[in-house]
């Protein structure tokens, strides 16, 4: 939906960089430029700009002290090891821990001393200011996004907003590396989750046919249908999988997802036609009730016993979610 357009290094500061070298840089050692480690300290490489869903950020110091107001991108932050120090948080459920962290990485946040920006994904323009960020990470999607307060945060710090709903959490934190100065990191995660994927795809066996990944709602609530090339449909294929989503003109959306089409039960029954079942933010129980639903009774994975919960909490998917996701698909196929 957008082009990422990334101007690493100012061109100001490139400019400097040569006159201050001269000649001398010829005979000069090498040296690892600290910034683009992700482990360093230095400005070398600052400032940025850095292009986002709501136009482009100049960066000026590498981030010693983020916030994010979206939790879910949150999780993404924390495993590239990007200093955020605090984040909205949600209302507790089955899928947070009491503080209302998500469940997949709420030790890491608390391990790390990250701290509740504001509880239920209720604004708060005053607590933001007093966290004193140097970098403020929004989502322009889902329930914790805050891109139409832009202005006012960017008044506050320097803010980025992203789109999740569009882009892989492999995306998202190569974006975040590059805001953050952890490019390393990001690329050294997203390397070893991939070998990660490869491994289990090479190791699973996968039924022949396509499969569906489905958010079940019963049958007094709207389907949710993963579109191929959003981020579970993604995943699901590099794992081996044959995606299929909704037909044409099935979602009941009033504003329409990247990632997920929304079905009446009706338009459910005869758009479930994979012959594996893929049952997202759900347990065994949300598995069951699926497959004991009459009106699914016909649908190939119910027949064939082949409805699979990936699990309360991957509806979210970032780094640790999209682990446990491949966990389970290596239990279930293995």
């Amino acid at each position: 939906m957008h082009t990422r357009l990334r101007t690493l290094v100012a061109a100001s500061a490139a400019a400097l960089a040569l006159v201050l070298g001269g000649c001398a840089a010829a005979s000069a050692p090498a040296t690892t430029d600290p910034a683009s480690t992700g482990s360093g300290t230095a400005d070398a490489g600052w400032p940025r700009t850095i292009a986002h869903e709501a136009g482009t950020t100049e960066i000026p110091a590498k981030p010693a002290n983020i916030v994010s107001t979206s939790i879910t991108l949150t999780g993404t932050l924390l495993a590239i090891d990007a200093p955020v120090t605090a984040t909205a948080t949600t209302t507790p459920s089955d899928i947070t821990d009491t503080q209302g962290f998500f469940s997949q990485w709420a030790d890491v946040a608390h391990d790390r001393g990250v701290t509740s920006l504001y509880p239920n994904l209720e604004f708060d323009e005053e607590a933001i200011i007093a966290a004193a960020p140097d970098l403020i990470v929004v989502s322009s999607t889902g329930a914790d996004a805050t891109a139409d307060q832009y202005e006012k945060l960017s008044k506050i710090a320097p803010t980025i907003v992203l789109n999740y709903g569009d882009e892989s959490w492999q995306q998202l934190a190569e974006t975040l590396g590059e805001a953050t100065g952890h490019e390393q990191d990001a690329a050294d995660l997203v390397a070893g989750f991939d070998k990660r994927v490869a491994d289990v795809a090479a190791k699973i066996t996968v039924p022949g046919g396509t499969a569906n990944a489905v958010v079940w709602n019963g049958t007094s609530g709207q389907t949710a249908f993963a579109k191929p090339g959003g981020a579970h449909a993604e995943l699901l294929t590099a794992l081996g999988f044959d995606i299929v989503g909704a037909p044409d003109g099935a979602d009941l959306s009033e504003k329409k997802r990247d990632d997920f089409a929304f079905l009446s039960i009706e338009n459910a029954t005869t758009a479930l036609t994979g012959s594996v079942v893929f049952v997202i933010s759900g347990d065994e129980k949300t598995a069951a009730d699926l497959a004991k639903t009459p009106v699914l009774a016909n649908a190939p994975a119910v027949k064939a016993g082949q409805i699979h919960p990936l699990g309360p909490t991957s509806f979210r998917i970032d780094y640790y979610s999209a682990s446990q996701i491949v966990d389970t698909v290596e239990s279930d196929f293995t």
